[in-house]
């Protein structure tokens, strides 16, 4: 048997090396974004020891990036897109003009021709749909308006780098002196147009049908196995139709693809079943990313790069920020939306790529692109809470209202409950608390839950319990009992341990389902723990015993 084989050592490569690198980011306590950048540092081209094939990398990358946009088109109607329009439309052109012009200047400072600062300045302009959309999802910021006018202002941006994309050559003909006429020139933005809006179009018109048929018929089947495949084919096959057929990016005909899936519980169960491939491919992305980046730039041309991490960080922040305000935006929409697009990505690869393919872009521009690129990704965790996350300065309304509601809600018995998770077992225990007249707080990461959590009357915290952060809001060094009805056993250790921590009084029970778990959660500090197989055992016993 051969073991010759570059696509299996690509993703064995990448993956255990993202694992160790995460796994020692993790630990170091910094974000594990971090980790996967250096992770694909290891095994690029640049460094010694094993070296994976980058070209796999950014295609196995490309799966991520799909599947990641296909996930948020679940959750972001027509009407929320077309709700941000009079924001994001001209706030993400303004923006990548004051970008590019900031870029064309370091290229004029560095002697390059004015098409090279053309293509520069356009690379810098144009965000990361992985990172700005973990930066939404880790700041829970994914269902409110903040995040809907940072994937609006994506979108946008997607479509102009389309059409920059399919222009290039053109350019590079105009600055090689090959003449191109204006019919030309008009005919080939004109044909660029229509594929957009023909693709745009089939999707509203024809996909809007026939795509939620698809998935209600594959969920119908009662194949949990073929309403998957069925996930994963429209998915891929919409992305790669777009790409194919009407030159539109993956990313773009993904996120169509899953915005036009209409039935609200199937597309629950969409972006739950592609979720884990979504966050291995993802994982991809950034350690194909570490594998373009040659470390001797940093000390050749530390000035120059020093100087594209400043436009991308601070000067695209800078405008962001201005635009959003004075669209009358808060100041905390105008930061979150800012922190989000200080960093660049996929499409500044590929326009950096193209650019040096054509000859209008130097060698030393892609490496720069690069550089700005790992060191604004990695930088981005940072930014992204200082400006718009729970360390900010500038807390949103709703986080402080929260808060203050947390640590009043207190009643006059004294007793008060922080219930983890809203699912099938939470909801029962919700309804069982609130008859009991008892203080309660739900804590619930998924956007669905919260709301219905929400709808139905409880106090509620969006966010992970398992961060010291979001237990802190729930005011868990007051509370008498805390109640973890998530079903994932060793997550639950983690929530416990640190509950425990924040207030060592605290009563905590918590479910299981198998004996390891139980093992596990009385070890972390559970007083006690519910192994659901063992209550239905033990009541089929009770049946069958008690008289008929």
């Amino acid at each position: 048997m051969p073991h010759t084989t570059p696509l299996v050592a690509t993703v064995v490569a990448g993956l255990v090396a993202a694992f160790a690198m995460g796994a020692l980011a993790h630990r170091l306590r910094i974000s594990p974004v971090a980790g996967y950048l250096f992770a694909g540092v290891l095994v690029g081209p640049f460094t010694p020891g094993v070296v994976a094939d980058s070209a796999l990398a950014n295609e196995l990358a490309e799966l991520g990036v799909i599947l990641l946009m296909f996930g948020v088109g679940l959750h972001f109607s027509v009407k929320d897109l077309m709700s941000v329009r009079k924001i994001a439309l001209p706030g993400a052109v303004l923006q990548i003009a004051f970008a590019t012009a900031l870029g064309a200047g370091i290229a004029a400072w560095q002697g390059w021709s004015m098409a090279a600062g053309l293509v520069f300045g356009l690379a810098l302009s144009v965000a990361s749909t992985v990172v700005l959309l973990r930066a939404l999802q880790v700041g829970n910021l994914m269902d409110t308006e903040r995040g809907r006018i940072a994937v609006g202002w994506l979108i946008v941006e997607d479509l102009a780098m389309v059409l920059v994309l399919v222009l290039l050559p053109a350019l590079a003909g105009l600055a090689a002196g090959r003449a191109q006429s204006n019919i030309d020139l008009a005919w080939t933005i004109g044909l660029t147009l229509a594929k957009v809006g023909g693709f745009i179009a089939l999707m509203l018109i024809v996909g809007k049908r026939v795509i939620p048929a698809a998935l209600h018929w594959a969920a119908h089947t009662g194949s949990r196995e073929l309403f998957r495949l069925a996930v994963l084919a429209i998915a891929l096959g919409v992305a790669f139709g777009a790409a194919y057929v009407f030159d539109v990016s993956f990313a773009l005909g993904a996120f169509f693809a899953g915005m036009v899936m209409g039935e609200k519980q199937l597309s629950r169960r969409a972006a739950e079943e592609t979720l884990p491939l979504r966050d291995a491919f993802a994982v991809l992305f950034f350690v194909s990313v570490g594998m373009l980046f040659d470390p001797s730039v940093v000390v050749e041309h530390g000035v120059a790069v020093l100087a594209t991490l400043v436009v991308i960080v601070v000067g695209k922040s800078l405008a962001a920020v201005a635009i959003v305000r004075f669209f009358g935006h808060p100041p905390q929409t105008a930061l979150a939306v800012a922190a989000s697009l200080a960093q660049i990505g996929e499409f500044s690869f590929m326009l950096a790529a193209l650019g040096v393919q054509l000859g209008i872009l130097p060698q030393e521009g892609r490496d720069l692109i690069l550089a700005g690129a790992i060191f604004s990704i990695l930088a981005n965790p940072l930014i992204f809470r200082w400006l718009a996350g729970r360390h900010s300065i500038v807390k949103s309304v709703a986080v402080a209202e929260q808060e203050r509601r947390a640590k009043e809600a207190v009643p006059a018995a004294g007793e008060r409950v922080v219930l983890v998770g809203y699912g099938r077992v939470g909801r029962l225990v919700a309804q069982g608390l609130a008859q009991d007249a008892r203080s309660l707080v739900i804590v619930e990461e998924r956007p669905d839950l919260v709301e219905r959590a929400r709808e139905a009357g409880h106090e509620v915290l969006a966010g992970n319990a398992s961060e010291v952060e979001v237990l802190d809001r729930a005011a868990i060094r007051d509370a008498t009992r805390l109640m973890i009805a998530i079903p994932e056993g060793f997550e639950a250790g983690v929530i416990a341990q640190r509950a425990r921590q924040l207030n060592p009084g605290i009563e905590i029970l918590a479910r299981a389902h198998s004996d390891e778990e139980v093992d596990h959660l009385r070890k972390v500090g559970a007083d006690h723990v519910v192994m659901g197989e063992r209550e239905i055992a033990r009541r089929l016993l009770e049946l069958q015993r008690s008289p008929a």
